[in-house]
């Protein structure tokens, strides 16, 4: 690791042949890595992929031009410097990394892009002497920052208010599917299944420390159970619910939390101050549920209440009443 960054050339030391190569290699990755945006996005989001298309296909013109004037200054052999070579120099994602992306995460990632882009060809006209290079790289430099301005002319060719809104609304509907309601199933099975054996044992031994452990235990097992249920149940293919992985994640995590969240108060010595603070947090956790599902899930919030606090306040019941038996 020390090595490689020792190896790397500090960007005042570049030629001018060897930074404009690295524009050149710099020109190729954000083309590549624009198409790669409007791929991934071209199923559910075709408008925003024409976009990133267009953008493209703008990379590859910087790219042709710059070529042009290495091939007038130093020939046909463009030396191979990259980014990564460079010390100091903004690096890119990989781009593995963008199919975790949300639309929104996209775009902004696709501004910075540019704004680092502006700043290369500033930095780059001020090191060299040749006129004909400094007049390009300072023309590229305001093509990258008028850049956002061309993503705007395309946007209003490509994605016009209704198809935004549009977009907006299946991302922010995969969104749901995809986080919110595996995360809220888990929260709610966390939250009730867990109350009847953590209060059982409260109530029948008064002992903080064992109602801790059988809390945690049931808590991280069911966390674990719903996490590969989700994951397991439904491949995301047919149902259009996304990733089977992010569904079990979000389910299994809420499930454990659901349950911790009542779980830990027992790590308190003293019993009835231990049990005071976990009712509050079970008070706690189902208003929250019964918020989630108004807010995301269109459910009447009286009714949402009225259902996860009537059947928490059952769960309950039935655990002091067995525990204390």
């Amino acid at each position: 690791m020390l090595s490689s960054l020792t190896q790397r050339r500090r960007f005042s030391d570049l030629s001018e042949q060897e930074i404009l190569a690295l524009a050149i290699s710099s020109e190729e990755d954000d083309a590549r890595i624009y198409r790669s945006y409007a791929e991934r996005l071209r199923g559910e989001y075709p408008a925003s992929a024409a976009i990133f298309e267009g953008m493209a296909e703008e990379e590859d013109t910087h790219r042709n031009r710059l070529i042009s004037l290495h091939q007038a200054r130093f020939g046909e052999v463009i030396p191979l410097i990259r980014r990564e070579h460079v010390a100091g120099f903004y690096a890119r994602k990989p781009i593995w990394l963008m199919h975790n992306l949300t639309l929104d995460t996209i775009r902004a990632e696709a501004e910075g892009m540019e704004r680092q882009a502006e700043a290369f060809y500033l930095r780059a006209a001020k090191t060299t002497k040749d006129a004909e290079t400094r007049r390009l790289l300072g023309d590229l430099a305001a093509a990258e920052g008028k850049h956002a301005e061309k993503a705007d002319q395309l946007t209003a060719s490509a994605l016009d208010p209704e198809t935004k809104a549009e977009e907006d609304r299946a991302a922010h509907r995969q969104f749901i599917l995809t986080w919110v309601q595996p995360g809220l199933a888990g929260l709610m099975d966390g939250s009730v299944s867990t109350l009847a054996p953590i209060f059982a044992t409260a109530f029948a031994t008064q002992d903080t420390w064992t109602t801790f452990l059988v809390g945690a235990a049931a808590s991280v097992g069911a966390g674990i159970s719903m996490g590969f249920t989700e994951a397991a149940h439904d491949d995301g293919v047919l149902s259009g619910r996304g990733s089977p992985w992010k569904r079990g994640f979000a389910s299994g995590i809420m499930t454990a939390v659901g349950g911790l969240g009542h779980a830990l108060p027992y790590l308190i010595p003293e019993f009835w101050t231990a049990t005071t603070i976990a009712m509050i947090v079970v008070f706690i956790e189902l208003w929250a549920i019964a918020w989630i599902q108004n807010k995301y899930m269109e459910t009447p919030f009286v009714r949402a209440a009225l259902q996860v606090v009537l059947g928490g306040a059952l769960v309950f019941a039935a655990g002091a009443l067995i525990g204390g038996g």
